[in-house]
Parts: C-alpha cells; structure tokens; sequence
C-alpha cells in the first residue's frame, strides 16, 4: 500500500494504556539520529511503545522495554554504521503497532502489526530495505512454525521462498535483525537455529547471549 491513513481515533477503545507518562524514554532508548527523536516525539508511535503485559516470550511486558533489550543485542554486533543505523530504525519501528493488530481467522496480514508499522513509517523514510524487513520481520518464524508446529510441509517451505525472493540481497540484514529480535526475552531459538540452518544465503554471527 501505498498510503498511510491513521487507525488512531477508532482504535481508542482497544488501547489499555495511554502514551507514557513518567517513562524517560529518551534516556532508556537512547535516541542516536534526528528520526529517533522525530519518533519519539509523534503521539501515535508513543501509544505503541507502551502497549504490553508480561507474556510467553515478553515477560519485559511493554513494547518500549523490548526495544530496549533488541538495541543492546545491536550494539554487540560488529557491523558498520549503515547497517547499524537501519536495523536500530527497524527496531524502534518493528513492534510499535501490536496494539492495532487485528488476529481475527482468518487473517488479514494488511493488518499484522508489521504492514501497520511499514504504513506508519513511510510518513519518515523511503528506505526500501528498512520498510520491508519492518513488514516482514515475522516472516521467518511463521515459515517456521508452518512446519514445525503445524506440519504444513509445503506452506512452509512457500512461505520461506516468498520471503527469500523478496528480500534477495538484503537477506542479510533481515537476519540480522531476526538474531537481534529473537534472542530476546524468553522466545523460543528453535526458529532462529532454523534459519541459520537452511537459508544458504546468510553468514551466521555468533549468539549474542
């Protein structure tokens, strides 16, 4: 899609929290370019961070915290500035739209918080490779889960491909961010040893825990 129409006003009523009050976001997220602070300072990012309770996988609870822990795993990286610049944009981005998702069967991924976020973030960048990877940063786990949980064999393996085709050169960095992304919290690394597994594309860096 090539637009962004705000879901804000008619979503009030799912929203548990309201924007962070008392929360010293720029000292825990430490903004570290102007887009950071630009974010920081937009409402309708900031309902977003400070959605989420303790859960399986999130016992940090809200999103701002996971942030947090997803930007220190960055900083143990040894990557350039470029690529360190884009995946701390991806990271701020990636689950700031959860309170919007709709889960309803059957799906309608043009509401996954992922396409929210990349709607969201197309109002501050034309970065095609940060836009993506924001979209589809679950894409990996849910190949994974087709056919390790599901036993969908063939769902699987389309899906991973589609993700592959998409992204093609900038696989790397999609990686990057799902090893960032999912040594996290307590997630389940079967989908990440996964995908270092098969995809042939990628260069695997060591654990970050």
């Amino acid at each position: 899609m090539k637009y962004y129409k705000s879901p804000l006003d008619s979503n009030r009523k799912r929203m548990k929290k309201t924007p962070i009050d008392g929360v010293a976001l720029e000292a825990i997220l430490q903004p570290e370019t102007a887009l950071e602070r630009s974010l920081l300072r937009d409402p309708e990012f900031l309902i977003g961070l400070n959605w989420g309770v303790p859960r399986f996988g999130h016992p940090e609870g809200e999103v701002y915290k996971h942030i947090r822990e997803v930007l220190d795993n960055i900083n143990r990286l040894n990557i350039d500035a470029g690529e360190r610049e884009k995946l701390r944009l991806i990271t701020f981005a990636h689950d700031s739209f959860k309170h919007l998702e709709d889960k309803s069967y059957p799906r309608d991924w043009s509401k996954h918080h992922g396409a929210y976020a990349r709607r969201f973030l197309e109002k501050y960048t034309n970065d095609h490779k940060v836009l993506k990877i924001v979209e589809l940063h679950d894409e990996a786990y849910y190949a994974w889960r087709h056919k390790h949980l599901y036993h969908q064999h063939r769902e699987g393996d389309e899906r991973l491909q589609r993700l592959l085709d998409i992204m093609a050169a900038d696989i790397q960095l999609y990686y990057l961010f799902f090893k960032v992304d999912t040594q996290t919290g307590d997630k389940n690394q079967a989908p990440l040893r996964w995908f270092e597994m098969v995809v042939e594309e990628i260069e695997v860096v060591p654990s970050l825990r």
